[in-house]
């Protein structure tokens, strides 16, 4: 395999920026998610002089820090909800949806939690006799967007974070923010999940382009901050919307694609090229494998056979860092980190989200080199073998590919800059160009389980090229035909032209 001695050192793993998921005081009905003040740290995390050190250091470093915002909703135990709750006489009474029941005693409507588990989205106040509305946990009344009192309080909290220095937000179910302010029923066809054409009447309402464009108007008045939203919407036309007409909302928007997507070229070709074909002029496309509420690729990708959930999670870390667009690490992927086993005595996600979550693995310890505590969730049984100490030296490791990866990436004008043409129909095989100048890349992803063929010859590329990464260890570094390229099972490389 091609190789640089900076890429296998102990080294960086180039990380440009890093993304915090919430930290701040909270009871931890949802992790974080149930924000109790926007504007601290939880005690048990540390102090806001902690945070302030931690991003001096980061941008010490070059790394730049994004905080997660949480807009849609706050804990039940914030100041405001609190207030809200306590009489419908209360200023900070419609600062939350409430509403009377109906006639019978049921809920305004048929809406529903994100959480199955929870059931309907509107939990009975009997103190104030209303219902309040939670697209989540109860703990997690929603607010409500349309009160400019709201939109004002929560600019001041993005204003709070901006003053101190943070590099921007990742927006927490950006989607979410505006409903049907009727709050009229959705659609019985939505019972199973979204229908391509029909409008879901508590998420994604037109309103919400509205609060984005103004997030967008005071985060360009800092300068060089940005905003990824989290928008759960598979439907990619739906999706590039978030961009705005003018460019004027999201800089990012997550895209969910690759998360549902069966292991097959041909699947993940359809996703990019669409999303490629979909996307606004000026749009930066964005990729991730895995995130906090999704398995990692290795576990999704298993299949039963572990070797090769390996090597499948090999390309897929190829696919993702060279992609046109800016990639999305979850933690744990740069080791080939399998989701860990949970049992019943230890879960504590209603979810069913905890075996993404656990620790990360950073050496063969009693706790990996995560805590010396008990953390919440159990270290992954693997850990002893699949750790950051133990890959950080072997240049055939999950780590040290990762680090290859990245750092070519970072060099190359074609990776980070470039087009993206997909090239030739091979059974199996996802191949594409990435093209910036003089440089010209061809990237092949072998899907299939058994050696495949690309005839270059078919798609006017040179007789040859020059590999400059492969995602088998023992493939040898040097000129490759073009005419025929053999790629092995799940085999993916990088070509020079």
């Amino acid at each position: 395999m091609a190789s640089h001695r900076a890429w296998t050192s102990p080294g960086s793993l180039g990380v440009d920026a890093i993304w915090l998921s919430p930290f701040y005081p909270s009871p931890m009905a949802d992790f974080g998610y149930d924000v109790a003040d926007y504007c601290d740290v939880a005690p048990e995390y540390g102090t806001l002089a902690d945070f302030d050190e931690l991003l001096a250091q980061a941008h010490r470093r070059g790394i730049r820090v994004l905080v997660d915002f949480v807009p849609n909703h706050t804990s039940d135990r914030h100041p405001w909800f609190v207030a809200s709750r306590s009489s419908r006489e209360d200023p900070r009474r419609d600062w939350y949806v409430w509403r009377d029941p109906k006639p019978d005693g049921s809920p305004p409507n048929n809406w529903r939690s994100i959480f199955r588990a929870v059931g309907g989205a509107w939990t009975f106040d009997h103190p104030t006799g209303q219902y309040y509305l939670h697209s989540f946990l109860p703990q997690q009344p929603d607010l409500d967007w349309w009160n400019p009192e709201v939109r004002a309080a929560m600019h001041d909290v993005l204003r709070f974070w901006l003053d101190r220095g943070v590099d921007g937000f990742r927006i927490d179910v950006a989607h979410k923010m505006a409903r049907d302010p009727e709050l009229r029923d959705n659609p019985a066809e939505l019972a199973q999940g979204d229908v391509a054409g029909i409008q879901r009447r508590d998420e994604d309402w037109p309103e919400v382009h509205v609060i984005l464009r103004e997030f967008r108007r005071l985060l360009d008045a800092y300068g060089d901050r940005m905003a990824v939203g989290e928008v759960g919407i598979y439907d990619p036309e739906r999706l590039v919307r978030y961009f705005g007409e003018a460019q004027d909302e999201l800089q990012l928007a997550f895209n969910f694609a690759f998360l549902v997507q069966p292991w097959r070229a041909v699947a993940f070709r359809k996703s990019v090229d669409r999303y490629e074909q979909l996307l606004p002029a000026g749009a930066w496309p964005t990729y991730t494998l895995s995130n906090h509420d999704n398995p990692r690729a290795r576990s999704r990708y298993a299949d039963g056979d572990d070797a090769g959930a390996v090597r499948r999670a090999r390309v897929a870390a190829m696919l993702l860092l060279t992609l046109r667009g800016t990639p999305f690490l979850y933690y744990g992927e740069e080791i080939g980190q399998a989701d860990g086993e949970v049992p019943a005595d230890r879960v504590v996600d209603r979810d069913g989200r905890d075996p993404e979550r656990t620790p990360m693995q950073w050496d063969a310890g009693p706790g990996a080199g995560f805590t010396s505590g008990d953390p919440w969730l159990p270290i992954g049984s693997e850990a002893r073998a699949v750790n950051v100490a133990a890959q950080r030296d072997d240049p055939r490791s999950m780590l040290s590919l990762y680090r290859r990866l990245t750092w070519f990436r970072r060099r190359s004008v074609a990776l980070r800059e470039g087009s993206y043409r997909p090239v030739g129909r091979a059974p199996g095989v996802f191949a594409y160009l990435r093209e910036a100048g003089t440089e010209r890349l061809l990237v092949a992803l072998n899907f299939g389980h058994a050696p495949a063929e690309l005839r270059g010859g078919d798609h006017g590329l040179p007789r040859s090229g020059t590999l400059e990464i492969s995602t088998d260890p023992d493939r040898g570094a040097g000129s490759v035909p073009l005419s025929s390229l053999e790629l092995g099972p799940d085999e993916g490389v990088v070509i020079r032209l």
